[in-house]
This record gives C-alpha cells, sequence and structure tokens, in this order.
C-alpha cells in the first residue's frame, strides 16, 4: 500500500495532527455551545420573556463566532496551500458548526412569531 509520500503528499507531523484536532474540539465545543444557547434562547421565548431570548440569541451567535474563527484558520492554510487532512473529527465540528447555525437561524425565526403572536392577542 503506498504511503503519503509516494503519493505526493507530505506526511503530517505528530504536532499538526495535535494542532488540527484542537482545532476541531474548539469548533466542537463552541458550536455546541452556540446550540444550547439558540435552544435557551426558545425556551425564553416561548415562556414571553423576550429580553432574555434575545440576550441568549446573541450569545449564541457570539459563540458561533468563535467557532467560524477557528474554522476560518484552517480555511486560510488552505487557501495559503497548506492542505489540511480531513477525518472524522474535523468532519464532526463541521457538522456542530452548521447544526448550531441553522438553529439559529430558525429559532430567530420562532422568536420573531411568538412575539407577532403575542402582539395580536393570540
Amino acid at each position: 500500500m503506498a504511503n503519503e509520500t509516494t503519493m505526493g503528499m507530505p506526511v503530517e507531523t505528530e504536532e499538526e495532527r495535535e494542532a488540527r484536532e484542537m482545532i476541531s474540539f474548539g469548533i466542537i465545543a463552541s458550536a455546541g455551545q452556540a446550540r444550547s444557547l439558540a435552544f435557551e434562547s426558545l425556551k425564553a421565548a416561548r415562556s414571553g420573556d423576550y429580553a432574555t431570548a434575545e440576550k441568549l440569541l446573541n450569545d449564541s451567535r457570539e459563540a458561533a463566532l468563535e467557532a467560524h474563527h477557528q474554522q476560518t484558520k484552517l480555511l486560510s492554510k488552505e487557501a495559503a496551500g497548506e492542505h489540511t487532512p480531513v477525518d472524522v473529527m474535523l468532519v464532526h465540528a463541521q457538522d456542530h458548526l452548521m447544526t448550531a447555525m441553522l438553529a439559529q437561524e430558525l429559532i430567530g425565526e420562532l422568536v420573531n412569531l411568538y412575539k407577532v403572536k403575542e402582539d395580536k392577542g393570540e
């Protein structure tokens, strides 16, 4: 079986692998926090506490921004010609970020719907 060097790909060092794992863990942690805060926002809106709902949704966006910064590190390296090996952990991290961002968008709309419903007295 051919190894990475025979296929023209550089061998990843242990330090590079650990750095990639730390970025993956950072994305997972920040995206998980963002998702949790978004759902806390929905709970607050459901109980009519819109100020808290908005604050939690903003906190969620800040947490997602941190995950996005971690992702940008990888994209910048790739743009500079430094290929990042993609492993299951990185795919999992990207999945967490995408799910958190989708939750934020949908929950933002639901918070608005709760407000409109209350304004109409329903």
